[in-house]
C-alpha cells in the first residue's frame, strides 16, 4: 500500500476520444462481476474487523473462499485498481481469501439472513460455481431450493476440473455447507434428462434453473485420437480430481501416465492436467500450444507456477496424428510447426503452418485440453429448449430460455468460462427468477 505521503489518484476514466461522442460518466470504476465492495472490504480489514469484513464480501458473493483462490482478478478487479499503474495493483484475491479464511477459523462469520418464506420452489441443475450462486440469492429471497448433482459428490467443476493444490477440497465443502446452512437442499446422482425431464422437474417445481455447465470435451478430430493413452482433460482431471486417482489402490479408480506426456491447448484446463500430470512422475510434462505464448489464454500465474514444477512448454505448434504400436499404445505425436497470420474474430493472430515442418514428438500419454461443450442430454430430452449451432442453450435479451420458467447461465450458456462468470451468471438470473416468481 502506498506511504499516506502518496499522490492522489484520480483512478480510471473514459477515454476523451469515446466520451466526447456520449453521456457515459467519464470518471469509470471496473467493478467485480459479481458485486463484491472491495474497497469497503479492504477498509474493514486494515480496522482489523475480519467478521464485518467477511459479511461484506458475503452481502453479494457466498463464495469468498473459493473466488480468492481461483478468480482471475488479473483481469478484473486487480487488473483495474487505481494504484497498479504507480504502485501496483492492491493483492485482492489475497485479501479476500484471507478474510474468508479467517473469519471460519476464527468464528466469525455470520450466517446469511434469509427473506420469509414465499412458498415457491426453485430447481437448480449442476452443483458447480453457477448453481451454487443462484441457489443462494434464490434462498436469500425466501424461496425454497433444491440442487440436483448428477456425480456423486458436490461441486461441480470446482470439484473435478480444478486440482486440490489449487482448490482444496475443505474450501469447497465449508462454502457449500455456507449454502445448506440457508436451507438449500442438495441431491447426488441425479441426472437431469435422464433421471428426470426438466418438463418433470416443472411439475414440482415454480422455476428451474439449468447450470450444469460444459462437460463434454472437444477433441482434435485427427487420425489415431482413439489410441491407448490418450485422454481428454475432462477424464483425465476427473480421475485425478474427483476420483482420486492418484491414491490408487488405496481408491478404485486407475489411471495410467507414461514416461513422456504431452498436453494439447493452452488455458486453464490445460495448465490443471499438465501440473497434474506432472505429479503423477512422468519424466516429462510438455504443454503444446498452437500459438505463441503472448497469445496464450491460461492465467500467467498458473503459466509460472506450471514451469517452476518443471512443466516445458513448446510454442506454434499443430498436432497432425496420433502415432500408436502395434498394440494400440501411444508412441508419438506428428506435428507441424506454425507461424503468426492475420487475427481471428476475437482478435488473436491466427496460427499458420509451415510447409515442410513436419516432426514427431516422442510421448507416450496425451492429455487434449482444447475446449468443452456442453452435455446435449437436456436439450435432446426438451426440445422446447433451443440451442444456438454451438451447442450452447439460447436466451433472450431478459436472459430466458425458450421454455417459460426455464433459466440458464454458466458454461451451458457460454461454451467455457471462468468461475466468476458462471457466479456471475447465477447471481443475475437468481435476480430474474425472482422477479418471474412474484409475478407468478
Amino acid at each position: 500500500m502506498p506511504s499516506p505521503s502518496s499522490p492522489r489518484q484520480q483512478g480510471k476514466q473514459l477515454d476523451p476520444q469515446i466520451r466526447k461522442h456520449n453521456f457515459e460518466e467519464v470518471a469509470q470504476m471496473a467493478n467485480c462481476p459479481v458485486g463484491v465492495q472491495i474497497p469497503a472490504f479492504i477498509a474493514l480489514v486494515k480496522d482489523g474487523k475480519i467478521g464485518e469484513a467477511a459479511s461484506k464480501i458475503m452481502e453479494t458473493s457466498l463464495l469468498p473462499a473459493i473466488c480468492g483462490r481461483v478468480c482471475p482478478q488479473e483481469k478484473h478487479c486487480e487488473g483495474n485498481c487505481v494504484l497498479k499503474e504507480k504502485f501496483g495493483s492492491v493483492n485482492i484475491g489475497m485479501l479476500e481469501r484471507y478474510t474468508a479464511d479467517t473469519a471460519r477459523k476464527e468464528g466469525l462469520l455470520k450466517a446469511p439472513v434469509c427473506a420469509p418464506a414465499t412458498g415457491k420452489k426453485v430447481a437448480c441443475i449442476g452443483s458447480g460455481p453457477s448453481s451454487l450462486a443462484a441457489a443462494a440469492e434464490l434462498a436469500r429471497a425466501g424461496h425454497d431450493v433444491t440442487v440436483f448433482e448428477a456425480l456423486h459428490a458436490f461441486g461441480g467443476v470446482l470439484r473435478y476440473g480444478i486440482p486440490s493444490f489449487r482448490l482444496p477440497r475443505e474450501v469447497i465443502d465449508r462454502e457449500i455447507e455456507t449454502v445448506k446452512s440457508m436451507g438449500v437442499k442438495f441431491q447426488t446422482d441425479v441426472l437431469i434428462g435422464a433421471t428426470e425431464t426438466i418438463k418433470e422437474l416443472l411439475k414440482d417445481f415454480d422455476a428451474v434453473y439449468i447450470g450444469s455447465g460444459a462437460g463434454l470435451p472437444t477433441l482434435t478430430g485427427i487420425p489415431g485420437e482413439n489410441s491407448v493413452g490418450v485422454y481428454s482433460a475432462n477424464e483425465f482431471l476427473t480421475r485425478v480430481n474427483l476420483m482420486q486417482a492418484y491414491k490408487f489402490p488405496e481408491t478404485d479408480t486407475p489411471i495410467k501416465i507414461g514416461k513422456h506426456v504431452v498436453v494439447l491447448g493452452g488455458g486453464n484446463s490445460a495448465m490443471d492436467a499438465a501440473r497434474c500430470a506432472m505429479r503423477l512422475g512422468p519424466d516429462s510434462v510438455t504443454v503444446a500450444y498452437r500459438r505463441s505464448a503472448a497469445e496464450m489464454p491460461a492465467r500467467a500465474a498458473e503459466v509460472e507456477h506450471a514451469k517452476e514444477e518443471g512443466v516445458q512448454f513448446e510454442y506454434l505448434i499443430t498436432p497432425k496424428e496420433v502415432l500408436s504400436d502395434e498394440n494400440g499404445h501411444v508412441t508419438g505425436l506428428k506435428c507441424t510447426r506454425n507461424e503468426l497470420g492475420a487475427p481471428d474474430e476475437k482478435g488473436r493472430r491466427r496460427p499458420v503452418e509451415i510447409p515442410g515442418s513436419e516432426f514427431v514428438m516422442p510421448v507416450d500419454t496425451i492429455i487434449v485440453a482444447i475446449g468443452q461443450k456442453p452435455n446435449p442430454i437436456i436439450a435432446k430430452t426438451t426440445p422446447e429448449l433451443k440451442t444456438t449451432e454451438r451447442g450452447v442453450l439460447a436466451l433472450d435479451e431478459e436472459g430466458k430460455t425458450t421454455l417459460p420458467g426455464v433459466y440458464a447461465g454458466g458454461d451451458i450458456i457460454r461454451g467455457g468460462a471462468t468461475v466468476l462468470l458462471a457466479m456471475k451468471d447465477g447471481i443475475e438470473a437468481a435476480g430474474r427468477i425472482n422477479k418471474y416468481l412474484q409475478g407468478k
